[in-house]
């Protein structure tokens, strides 16, 4: 889907998210994907499920994805001008025929020990991601209303690092709405948007690279959900509150 930037800011103000944007050509995600298959293949399916945080640091080719002007343009209509590249992850959902793989609602501004809370995330297609393979679904929104509580699921198989979910009364599901990606396609979503994803029900596999970016002033106030500090890296504008330590680009 191809909008106006003014389009995209007034959508992504109210939503909290604006999805089906066109980014990476069928050659250039092709590519892409050629080189996950051969780090899935280094690493494994395990690790590569939720394990591969962080590694545009390592890898090239998640550097680039992550830098990509075009991605960095759409975030600065959403975001504004001033933008760093917090970190990546990827999600690698494999087919799960016992529906044991899922991800709980929740909001993805309670991990990462910001201040002010603000962050806003890329989700890029590397497969294709519909509702039968568990594409990612949002409550259109729900960004608005603050931090919700989280609790702990109770249901096995939750995919989130610390097993958090939002509890079932605070979520209107009944208005969840369904993020199909083909490949090379992204959405781009709030740190503070409801998001969940259901099992993975095909025979197809659905990876996606998330990508995590924050304004300057969002400061580190607490450590990440795995007990780490941010490195982030400046990719567009300024940076006038100097948080964090200069971290240059790696390629």
């Amino acid at each position: 889907m191809t909008v106006t930037t003014s389009d995209l800011a007034a959508a992504y103000q109210r939503d909290g998210f604006v999805t089906r944007l066109d980014i990476f050509t069928e050659p250039e995600i092709s590519a892409f994907r050629a080189r996950f298959d051969e780090l899935e293949a280094r690493e494994g399916r395990e690790e590569c499920q939720i394990g591969l945080q962080g590694r545009h640091f390592d890898d090239e080719f998640i550097w680039q994805m992550a830098s990509d002007p075009r991605i960095v343009e759409s975030m600065a209509a959403c975001m504004g001008d001033d933008i760093m590249l917090l970190s990546t992850h990827f999600f690698c959902k494999y087919p799960d025929p016992d529906s044991t793989k899922f991800v709980a609602w929740h909001q993805d501004i309670t991990y990462w020990g910001l201040e002010p809370p603000e962050a806003h995330t890329a989700w890029i297609a590397v497969d294709d991601a519909d509702v039968e393979n568990g594409c990612m679904q949002v409550i259109p929104g729900s960004h608005r209303d603050g931090i919700a509580e989280h609790g702990t699921s109770d249901r096995g198989g939750n995919l989130l690092s610390i097993n958090q979910e939002i509890p079932d009364e605070l979520v209107d599901s009944s208005r969840a709405v369904p993020l199909e990606l083909k490949a090379g396609q992204i959405s781009i979503h709030n740190g503070q948007l409801f998001h969940a994803s259901q099992p993975n029900l095909s025979q197809r596999r659905r990876c996606g690279l998330t990508v995590r970016y924050i304004p300057p002033e969002a400061r580190q106030v607490r450590p990440n959900s795995v007990g780490l500090a941010w490195r982030p890296v400046l990719l567009r504008g300024e940076d006038a509150h100097h948080h964090y330590p200069d971290t240059p680009a790696p390629f």
